[in-house]
């Protein structure tokens, strides 16, 4: 393993940041460390960049055990959440920053800026200053400053909350494209779980303190360890009080529900497609249509539950007011311990479910 934490923790006065936090990532894999804000990621990437030191605990990086060792004797390329790029700076001066640092020699600093201004496409822009780019711009003069020195191993902290949503998604691609044709083993901190989803090989979910699981990206989606790693990782209300659904057995007390929009269909009456789910589904009523580009989310009132369901933009269209009838195929069923339990409708069981 490149870098390994072993029981690591960590506390700000009466405030306990980090509680017995192992985990391990492999050489070249880009990981990413989930959760919601107060969970702990951000101290966790700050301990093993050094600019925090943990109470207990060891923090390894290339075999070598780096707690007693300088955050800059430690071979880490450090991107910030707002850029921090040196304002009167140029793009050229900002990325050999840290070349100059290191005393390299004015041909190996003019080399090694000009192939990675080339690298990350910032070509023609060497003489621009930060208050002259874009933000996406600005986060490729960020990320060639961190990789300048030839860093083993980059960690970047929220590296695309300062952006809009379009330059977003182009970042996230473009991000993941170069981290793996450079190999570099990479820790990235992120509180949407749709980013961590898309970018990450490997994904570390923290809550309060401790780490809730670790998994591949379809790992943590489909098969969450707890109620919390289904819940966050989901974003749906979790359903609480009363519920009862067609094909699932009364739940235990204080048990709640939770329903991706995977789990369940919403069907007119009529439709002959789904007229065989029947006698598995139960009437609902529109609350709320909302357009997502590429379909339509719908919320329906059933029983004392909010259920959330996807329609094509090839079906029939709803509105508020109208009565569907909502079939669910599966939910996760989550006890007031935290325990976590995926059921399946008894009703279909062993029954073709047409697809939309």
């Amino acid at each position: 393993m490149y870098v390994e934490l072993k029981h690591i923790s960590k506390s700000f006065g009466g405030f306990q940041a980090s509680k017995d936090v192992s985990f391990s990532i492999e050489k070249g894999r880009l990981a990413a460390l989930l959760g919601p804000s107060g969970s702990g990621k951000t101290t966790i990437l700050r301990m093993i960049a050094g600019l925090e030191t943990p109470d207990a605990g060891e923090i390894w990086i290339n075999g070598e055990l780096v707690n007693d060792v300088p955050g800059s004797q430690r071979g880490i390329g450090f991107v910030f959440q707002n850029y921090a790029l040196f304002r009167y700076m140029s793009v050229w001066d900002n990325i050999a920053f840290g070349l100059e640092v290191q005393k390299k020699s004015k041909r190996e600093i003019q080399e090694r800026v000009s192939e990675l201004i080339e690298l990350v496409g910032l070509t023609g822009l060497e003489k621009r200053f930060p208050g002259q780019l874009s933000g996406g711009q600005k986060q490729r003069v960020a990320f060639a400053r961190a990789l300048a020195p030839n860093p083993q191993l980059l960690l970047l902290d929220e590296p695309f909350a300062a952006v809009d949503a379009k330059v977003r998604q182009e970042l996230r691609q473009w991000l993941k494209g170069m981290i793996t044709r450079l190999g570099i083993t990479s820790i990235f901190v992120t509180h949407d779980q749709e980013e961590a989803l898309e970018v990450a090989d490997q994904i570390i979910v923290t809550n309060q303190g401790r780490v809730e699981q670790i998994g591949a990206p379809a790992e943590i989606y489909l098969k969450p360890a707890s109620s919390f790693v289904a819940q966050f990782v989901t974003g749906v209300p979790v359903i609480e009080g009363d519920w009862r659904f067609v094909g699932f057995a009364a739940p235990p007390p204080g048990a709640r529900a939770l329903i991706r929009p995977e789990f369940a269909e919403a069907f007119r009456p009529d439709n002959e497609k789904y007229k065989p789910l029947l006698d598995a589904a139960q009437p609902g009523v529109v609350e709320d249509v909302s357009f997502r580009g590429s379909h339509w989310e719908v919320t329906l009132r059933t029983g004392n539950a909010s259920v959330v369901v996807r329609r094509g933009l090839q079906r029939r269209q709803v509105a508020r007011g109208d009565t569907l009838q909502v079939v669910i195929y599966r939910l996760y069923q989550l006890t007031p311990d935290g325990n976590i339990q995926l059921l399946e409708n008894k009703v279909l069981e062993g029954r073709y479910i047409p697809e939309d």
